[in-house]
């Protein structure tokens, strides 16, 4: 017998040679499998639609084909509806959430900064982004000194150093704005995205209290359900990252740190990153960050051609 083959799907035969009793019989058994989208049916569905169609099964390709119209000539009219009600009542889901997030984050005394796209060779290398590391390989290179941002923290880490002199309180400052890396094909990730990062120089309390209470504040702003969990990092060492039904969607840190000194630190700070796109992805229900992000094919989810 077939290992792994659905019991409804198999077949059981008895093969005896001629007419002479056997003391022994050969039996196997013939999987009839179902025919199933094809690849080109199931991009299509998906570039409309989030289910997994991946394990639908039918008797022939006509049944086939034909649930294949129907489905995608549904996709489509409710994709265009859309399209409809975004024209008519104004709003972008990325925008929405970036202004949720401000509010939370002004409501606790954090200033918004707006930093440089590119960054040099020698502020990578402050992070021990250098040729050794595994993200330097996801950089994209400009020249042989200079890159696209893969991150905020090099460029808030100097901020935060330079307001560190005109007050002796905390000093919270937050980013929010396009990060870019070379990533593998993947539905949760993107070569360039939306990155949220916030940061805290000098908590007038624990500093893994303070990190725990900003990413409740994000996370409310989101409106979904979430866990935290500790891991090991490239970068930080170890981080405080959180998932949606087993997603990460952030990762946090606390201070101090080896990288500090670097960066003339010398305190506890508390600092998060979250991308935004993977957040709306998973709020929304959407099978591919590509429909949430920065896009000329997608605008909030729906498809534009």
């Amino acid at each position: 017998m077939l290992e792994g083959a659905p019991a409804s799907k198999r077949v059981s035969k008895t093969c005896k040679r001629g007419s002479t009793p056997r003391p022994f019989a050969i039996t196997f058994t013939v999987d009839i499998m179902g025919l199933k989208f094809t690849d080109s049916q199931i991009q299509h569905l998906m570039e409309y639609g989030d289910s997994d169609w991946s394990a639908t099964e039918f008797e022939d390709a006509v049944q086939r084909d034909k649930e294949f119209s129907s489905q995608f000539s549904k996709l489509k009219s409710a994709n265009d509806k859309g399209l409809k009600d975004v024209i008519a009542n104004p709003r972008n889901d990325l925008t929405d959430l970036e202004n949720r997030i401000r509010d939370k984050l002004r409501a606790r005394g954090f200033i918004e900064v707006h930093t440089p796209i590119f960054v040099s060779k020698a502020a990578l290398a402050k992070m021990t982004i250098t040729e050794d590391h595994p993200l330097f390989r996801q950089v994209f290179w400009i020249d042989d000194k200079r890159a696209l941002r893969p991150m905020h923290a090099m460029n808030l880490y100097r901020v935060m150093r330079e307001l560190r002199d005109h007050t002796n309180g905390p000093v919270r400052i937050f980013e929010i704005g396009s990060c870019f890396r070379k990533e593998s094909k993947s539905s949760t990730h993107l070569e360039e995205f939306t990155m949220l990062n916030l940061v805290e120089l000098g908590p007038d309390g624990d500093a893994m209290e303070h990190l725990k209470m900003y990413i409740g504040d994000i996370m409310d702003a989101v409106g979904v359900e979430y866990t935290t969990t500790r891991e090991e990092s490239d970068v930080y060492v170890e981080t405080l990252d959180v998932e949606i039904d087993g997603v990460e969607v952030a990762s946090g840190a606390i201070g101090p740190h080896r990288l500090d000194p670097a960066h003339d630190i010398h305190e506890p700070w508390a600092g998060v990153g979250f991308g935004l796109e993977r957040l709306l992805m998973l709020k929304n229900g959407k099978s591919n960050a590509k429909k949430t992000g920065k896009s000329i094919t997608y605008l909030n989810g729906y498809k534009l051609d």
